[in-house]
């Protein structure tokens, strides 16, 4: 039997199932809000038809694709520019067929990854379109992956191409993964930190265990955090929503080291607090 995929109205989360899914798992999450008028379940022509595509350039060799209006949680897809051939992060909620021309006409995607599912978009579109050899995920983070196939469950580190690493956060989630972009000093940080902007200007960082919920993350999993970013030399971050400079490893570290001096928070910390 086919099963067909079917997006979550709410959150945009991808299944295949027999016909429209009982419930969405990532919106019974603690880490999700629930519709309020209950269930909306699309299939791939209702999401296609509601959707056009828009993309740009942060900097050289990144680029961000979204979708217009926005759907679910509205995850930008980035695709970078890397030896070897094209690495997919992240991913769109759904690729018109113009965003499936433009990652052509850059050259296509050789491998294939993203943080956690709240980034997982139309990651299983992009493995249908491409079929790169290598897709993927955080090993404790597979139970989230019912619309696609991950061919590189990853550990504790991954070297998806010259320059760009996989390093498991956990955290926000058990498999939660960032991917350090050495050579371009960016940190496609999943969702270890939310940045506030005030338009394209980064004036915040927060982290969270569950964001809608307001739970914060707890003190030896922000000691986690801070042990691996410390050794991470970036100066901008990519989300799975925005791309936001200047955001530094010393501005992450600051953050960190006031979530740990008392009572664990999701309040944002300025940017400007102690540069």
């Amino acid at each position: 039997m086919t099963l067909t995929p079917y997006a979550c109205a709410n959150c945009g989360h991808w299944q295949r199932w027999f016909g429209p899914p009982p419930a969405c798992p990532v919106c019974c999450d603690v880490r999700n809000a629930l519709p309020e008028e209950g269930w909306d379940f699309r299939e791939e022509k209702a999401v296609g038809d509601l959707l056009a595509a828009e993309w740009d350039h942060p900097v050289p060799g990144v680029t961000g694709f979204r979708t217009v209006p926005s759907f679910g949680l509205g995850s930008t897809g980035w695709l970078i520019d890397a030896e070897g051939g094209n690495v997919a992060w992240e991913a769109a909620p759904y690729y018109p067929r113009d965003a499936l021309a433009e990652i052509e006409r850059l050259g296509g995607i050789a491998r294939l990854g993203a943080s956690h599912v709240h980034g997982y978009g139309a990651l299983w579109q992009l493995q249908r379109h491409f079929d790169p050899p290598v897709v993927a995920v955080g090993v404790e983070d597979l139970v989230w992956t019912k619309a696609f196939r991950v061919t590189w469950p990853v550990d504790e580190r991954l070297e998806l191409a010259p320059g760009l690493t996989v390093h498991r956060t956990g955290g926000h989630f058990p498999g939660h993964c960032v991917l350090h972009d050495a050579d371009r000093g960016i940190l496609f940080c999943g969702d270890t930190l939310k940045v506030d902007l005030d338009g394209t200007v980064p004036r915040a960082l927060s982290c969270h265990k569950a964001y809608h919920a307001r739970i914060p993350l707890s003190h030896d999993e922000v000691r986690h955090y801070r042990q691996l970013i410390a050794g991470l030399d970036f100066a901008a971050v990519a989300t799975p929503f925005e791309f936001a400079a200047p955001v530094s490893t010393a501005d992450v570290l600051r953050l960190f080291d006031h979530q740990l001096t008392g009572r664990p928070s999701t309040a944002a910390l300025p940017l400007g607090a102690g540069r």
